[in-house]
């Protein structure tokens, strides 16, 4: 009880407080100085997959609210009263099967048409469901503003497959990490405007007697706008990435469907494609899934409330932010992709296990500190690494079932350790989790050797050109 009255009070302490915005500044300011080191062709992609990210954060914190106000107290089907809660976790999965559905048929779109015009139209079905999601009047056109979104939404891999297109094998994972990087920052960002885009909604902008409102369609409204703005300077300033040549038809060749592609995983897992999928399925999986009762973790052993939470975010977040551009570059010329990931996973596993080991709020943030380390280095090196061992003909199509397989886990991990929480104790989901990470580096033995060849064969080839 005492450490957690010595917790609340930490965080109320205004040394504390400046301490933290002195770092912030400190930080951003070293982050600068390394952003203006990023190639201007990556710069742009990660300029587009900011705003995307922005906008699609402005609308995932009000969804709850508007599920609410359309949905009353529940809706009755077939006699059975569905509850407001059902209905909001039912309308938030559509947007994640739909986009754990469209990710490999995007990346082999991609992989026929180009990645530039793949992101133009997925921007644009992301623009649509921000203007059904702001004039929507039901929970029918709630539930499709979420299917339009999460089919625009699965291009994740495209994006990733853009970036290894543009890079050399070697600076791959140095760029995914920038790549996340920006996201992350449009997830800081993206639920502070959306706040205010409610608060605009509110207000008259029509000067004189009569009155104009935007109302409850303002988020939306403003979503589609920076969508619109995002996919004009996408059009003007992406260049298509892929390389007409590595991407040209080889006699003899069988190009796999989504389907075969998505089976062969399973039925072929010892191959170091299926594997490296693997790995980052059950440790993203595992990661997401024992995050989705943090709060509730943190409550139980040391009181945090919804007003010191935000703290811990804060402090994750800036780490991983910087670790990806400040270390990630160095660590892998250092030690390599296949050594860092195992690293990483090491940390990862490490930092989620110390959590409830923890007795002290030194212990604790040495432990959450671990976590974005962790993430930082497996998650880009991973995709580097499937990057290499795949034909560039199918890099998106494999790209889009890594984000598939991880969408799956995601979906997965967090019911698992949810009923882990409840019924065998406030820790049991961060043992679960450290355990499944560590046994995900018994899928890495050997691939050092395996990745190296397609690297080294990739770089000859740059050579030539």
């Amino acid at each position: 009880m005492l450490l957690q009255q010595h917790f609340a009070q930490v965080f109320q302490s205004p040394v504390i407080r400046i301490l933290l915005v002195a770092i912030a500044i400190g930080l951003l300011y070293v982050l600068y100085r390394e952003v203006r080191k990023i190639p201007a062709k990556l710069l742009t992609l990660m300029l587009t997959a900011f705003m995307d990210m922005v906008g699609l954060l402005m609308i995932i914190p009000l969804l709850p609210f508007y599920v609410k106000a359309l949905g009353g107290e529940g809706i009755n089907f077939l006699g059975i009263h569905i509850g407001i809660g059902i209905i909001t976790g039912f309308i938030i999965a559509a947007f994640t099967v739909a986009q754990l559905l469209s990710a490999p048929w995007w990346g082999r779109f991609s992989d026929r048409v180009g990645r530039r015009p793949t992101l133009l139209i997925a921007l644009t079905a992301s623009g649509i469901a921000y203007l059904i999601f702001g004039f929507a009047d039901s929970l029918l056109l709630l539930f499709l503003s979420r299917i339009v979104q999460g089919a625009g939404g699965g291009t994740v891999g495209v994006i990733q497959a853009y970036v290894a297109d543009s890079t050399p094998p070697q600076d791959r994972a140095r760029a995914l990490g920038w790549l996340s990087a920006t996201t992350n920052l449009g997830v800081a960002l993206g639920p502070v405007l959306g706040s205010f885009a409610v608060t605009l909604g509110k207000r008259d902008l029509m000067p004189g007697p009569e009155t104009l409102q935007m109302g409850h369609a303002a988020p939306g409204i403003v979503a589609a706008v920076l969508c619109v703005i995002n996919i004009a300077f996408a059009a003007r300033y992406i260049t298509e990435s892929r390389d007409l040549a590595e991407h040209a038809p080889v006699e003899g060749e069988v190009r796999r469907t989504s389907r075969e592609a998505i089976w062969r995983v399973i039925s072929h897992s010892s191959e170091t494609s299926s594997r490296l999928i693997w790995i980052y399925a059950i440790s993203i999986g595992a990661f997401q899934g024992s995050f989705a009762v943090l709060a509730l973790f943190l409550n139980a052993r040391f009181n945090v409330t919804e007003q010191t939470i935000g703290y811990f975010f804060m402090y994750i977040g800036s780490i991983s932010v910087f670790t990806r551009v400040l270390l990630l570059g160095r660590m892998v010329d250092w030690l390599g992709e296949v050594k860092l990931s195992r690293l990483g996973l090491l940390l990862l596993a490490a930092g989620v296990l110390g959590m409830p080991l923890s007795r002290n709020l030194w212990m604790l943030a040495i432990a959450v500190a671990l976590i974005p380390l962790g993430t930082a280095f497996t998650f880009p090196c991973v995709t580097a690494m499937l990057s290499r061992v795949i034909s560039p003909r199918e890099r998106g199509l494999y790209m889009g079932m890594q984000q598939t397989y991880g969408g799956v886990a995601r979906v997965i991990a967090p019911l698992f350790f949810g009923w882990s929480f409840d019924t065998l104790g406030v820790s049991s989901p961060y043992f679960f989790a450290s355990a499944f990470i560590v046994a995900t580096i018994l899928l890495s033995p050997q691939l050092a050797e395996i990745v190296q060849k397609p690297a080294a064969s990739a770089q000859a080839a740059d050579a030539t050109r």
